[in-house]
Order: structure tokens, then C-alpha cells, then sequence
């Protein structure tokens, strides 16, 4: 939303968002300070709690504001893909580079997971999950390539293994080239699309 259409209060809502996001990632959870907070965002330490009841809270508001699938859930939406094979490549291609361009959000779930050892990510799961489900329910109903499997399980094998690509793209940075990198994602898609397992008729 432009920030001339927001109302004074979303205005200064987005403020204390920003400035939390700083010192989050600078400081920890723990490390960051309210008054920190408050101060970098421009308005008084008691104020921020009349926008948020808790440090927390803040916290959970960062990490749904900075998740890559504020930017992925439009584009899925907005697909136009003749083939499941096109769907799940694009919607694919827009989850890895989605979270390439947001490297704070892995730092901001690394706080999550070692700071509340993981305490929000059902809310996060919960909040995010139906959202996917929905922007994926035209191209899979009544599609006849498709083996008869429950959409939520689609969806959840689609999360695992494209956040598997990321991080483990991630931890061998350097040990891969432009090449292989590009020639893994294509793999990870076979995988997804087609399994491991050679057809039937193929094995020996």
C-alpha cells in the first residue's frame, strides 16, 4: 500500500516495524531494546505500546512483514501456466529468488529458532499454509496428470524440498558453479514433478 494512503497510525506502525527489523538483525531478539526501538522509529517509548502490546509481538510482525511469500503469493495468483510442469517451475523459480533477495529473512528465522526455539512457527505455518493452498487450488483441481494426493500434501512436499534447495545451496556455496547450481534447481523439479524412482517399464 502507498505510504500516502496509510492512516497515521499504520504510518507509524511501519516506522516501529523498520526500526525493530534493524535491531533485530543488528542485536538479536534479546539484544534489542524497546527504547531502541521507540527511538528509532521517531516516537516516545511508551508510545510503541499503543501499537503493540509486547516486544514480542513486534517480533512476530517483523518476521510475517519480511517473509519471501509476500512476494511469491501474488505471483502464483497471478500465474498464467498451460501445464502443472510450467506452475510448479515458475512458482518455484519465485520461492528460491524470493528468498535470495531476502537474506535478512533467514537471519530474522535463525532468531526465531534459536532465540524461541522455533515457539512461533506454528502461527507462522498456520497464517502462511491456507494462504498457498488457495493460490494453488486452480491449476491442480480436476487435472488429470496428477496422481490422486491431497493438495495440503502437494503443497507441503513443494515447501520442504524448495526450502531444502535454498539452504542447501546456501551451505555449498562454494563448492558449486553457476552451472551446477542451475543444473540442481532442474533436478530438484524432476524430483518433485517425477520422483526418484524410473518408471516401471524402464527399470530392469
Amino acid at each position: 500500500m502507498p505510504a500516502d494512503d496509510l492512516s497515521k497510525g499504520e504510518r507509524t506502525q511501519s516506522k516501529i516495524l523498520a526500526a525493530a527489523h534493524q535491531q533485530f538483525l543488528l542485536n538479536g531478539y534479546h539484544g534489542a531494546s524497546m527504547r531502541q526501538i521507540a527511538q528509532n522509529a521517531g516516537i516516545a517509548p511508551g508510545s510503541i505500546y499503543n501499537h503493540f502490546a509486547s516486544k514480542e509481538d513486534i517480533f512476530l510482525a517483523v518476521l510475517f512483514a519480511h517473509h519471501p511469500i509476500n512476494d511469491i503469493l501474488p505471483a502464483m495468483r497471478a500465474a498464467q501456466a498451460d501445464s502443472i510442469e510450467t506452475f510448479v517451475r515458475g512458482a518455484a523459480q519465485r520461492m528460491v529468488q524470493s528468498i535470495d533477495n531476502r537474506p535478512d529473512f533467514l537471519n530474522l528465522l535463525f532468531i526465531e529458532l534459536v532465540e524461541f526455539n522455533g515457539r512461533h512457527l506454528n502461527t507462522l505455518f498456520g497464517r502462511i499454509f491456507p494462504q498457498v493452498v488457495e493460490a494453488a487450488q486452480p491449476f491442480v483441481q480436476n487435472n488429470s496428470q496428477l496422481r490422486d494426493l491431497p493438495l495440503p500434501i502437494l503443497v507441503r512436499a513443494f515447501i520442504g524440498l524448495f526450502f531444502s534447495y535454498v539452504m542447501t545451496q546456501i551451505m555449498l556455496k562454494d563448492q558449486l558453479s553457476d552451472g551446477d547450481r542451475y543444473k540442481d534447481f532442474d533436478h530438484f523439479v524432476d524430483i518433485y514433478l517425477h520422483g526418484i524412482l524410473k518408471p516401471a517399464s524402464n527399470q530392469a
